[in-house]
C-alpha cells in the first residue's frame, strides 16, 4: 500500500476490490448453478412442467446468489477494513521504533 495515500483511502480501495472479486465468483456460481439446475430440469420433469421448473430454477438460482454474494460481499469488506486497520497500526509502530 501507498504511504502518500491516507489510511480511508486505502482502505476503501481494499474494500472496493474485494468487493468487485466477490461479484465476480457469484456471478460465475450462479452460471454453474443455472447449468445445473437446467440438466435436472431437463432429465426430470415432463414438457409442460419443464417451462415452470426452468423459471423456478432461475429465480431460486437468483435469489440464492444474491444473498451468498450479499453475504460474501459483507465478510470480505469486513476482513478487508480489519486487515488495513492492522497494518496501519504496524506501520505507526515502526514508524515510532525508527524514530527512537
Amino acid at each position: 500500500m501507498d504511504d502518500d495515500k491516507p489510511i480511508t483511502e486505502q482502505a476503501m480501495e481494499t474494500i472496493t476490490t474485494a468487493v468487485d472479486a466477490t461479484k465476480d465468483a457469484a456471478v460465475t456460481a450462479v452460471k454453474k448453478v443455472r447449468k445445473a439446475a437446467k440438466k435436472v430440469a431437463k432429465k426430470v420433469a415432463p414438457k409442460k412442467a419443464k417451462k415452470a421448473s426452468k423459471k423456478m430454477a432461475k429465480k431460486t438460482s437468483k435469489k440464492a446468489a444474491k444473498k451468498s454474494s450479499k453475504k460474501a460481499a459483507k465478510k470480505t469488506a469486513k476482513k478487508a477494513v480489519k486487515k488495513s486497520a492492522k497494518k496501519a497500526a504496524k506501520k505507526k509502530k515502526k514508524a515510532k521504533k525508527s524514530k527512537r
